[in-house]
């Protein structure tokens, strides 16, 4: 991997992480077109995925030292049964990565085929939000796990994760301006974890990226990320999924083509 390619596959990481077109799929997408072997470049993954984690810090700060500062007061109040939501929310995909593991790592295998039918489930995910009026209501303990389901199955490669919890908090009739927000701290801690992990097996496997291509990655994926959290934010109000349903189509179109 040479540096122009550090900073694309940095600048799509940061960038996909949050608009709802899958991360994930577009990384594979673009390591099969720049003919990166992702094995070699295990470190480089990790990094620019550190990358969005830490930008989706940086936008929401506030938000989150409020619900720390509220469940440190040890009492049952608004911040601390959020907490407890974003909890719930997480148990789908902590299972899903604890009993599918190998299973859905076979998954990024490179296979275009498979790639262009999931960026379809996307786009199919998106386009449903037409035809369902949100009813304006909190998220409840229920809508929190079933919007976490909807997490674990977007940990396939090219079901984007923002794309298919955002759509099914809309399903749900979930509060847009709380969808954003419940949706981007939703997935810290287990993309935090599964990095951990990751890092732990993958030690001394990989040789394919220097410090100074990990380094342009990283700081790629953290300025696309935190403009990118930052206008997803906006985007969810308004509702405009439409364009982002095309587009998934069309790179699923493209993806088939490669395949």
């Amino acid at each position: 991997m040479n540096w122009l390619q550090a900073i694309i596959l940095g600048i799509v990481q940061g960038l996909t992480e949050f608009l709802p077109v899958s991360s994930s799929g577009h990384l594979e997408l673009g390591k099969h077109i720049f003919g990166i072997d992702a094995e070699a470049n295990f470190y480089f993954t990790i990094a620019v995925h550190g990358a969005t984690v830490l930008s989706t810090l940086a936008v929401f700060w506030k938000d989150i030292a409020a619900l720390f500062k509220g469940l440190f007061r040890f009492k049952m109040n608004e911040e601390t049964i959020y907490i407890f939501k974003l909890i719930v929310s997480m148990i789908p995909a902590g299972l899903a990565g604890i009993f599918l593991k190998n299973y859905l790592e076979n998954m990024f295998n490179g296979n275009m085929i498979a790639l262009g039918i999931q960026f379809f489930i996307t786009s199919i995910l998106l386009f449903l939000t037409l035809f369902f009026k949100p009813r304006e209501k909190p998220i409840s303990y229920l809508d929190a796990f079933i919007i976490g389901i909807a997490q674990a199955v977007a940990i396939v490669p090219a079901i984007s994760r923002s794309g298919a919890t955002i759509a099914t908090g809309m399903m749900l009739g979930n509060k847009k301006e709380e969808l954003a927000r419940f949706s981007f701290l939703m997935v810290l801690v287990p993309v935090v974890g599964a990095n951990l992990l990751e890092l732990k097996s993958g030690v001394g496997n990989a040789t394919g990226s220097g410090i100074e291509i990990i380094l342009l990655g990283f700081i790629a994926a953290f300025i696309s990320g935190y403009f990118a959290c930052k206008w997803m934010v906006d985007l969810v109000k308004k509702s405009k999924m439409t364009w982002f349903a095309i587009y998934c189509a069309a790179v699923g179109i493209l993806s088939l083509l490669l395949g």
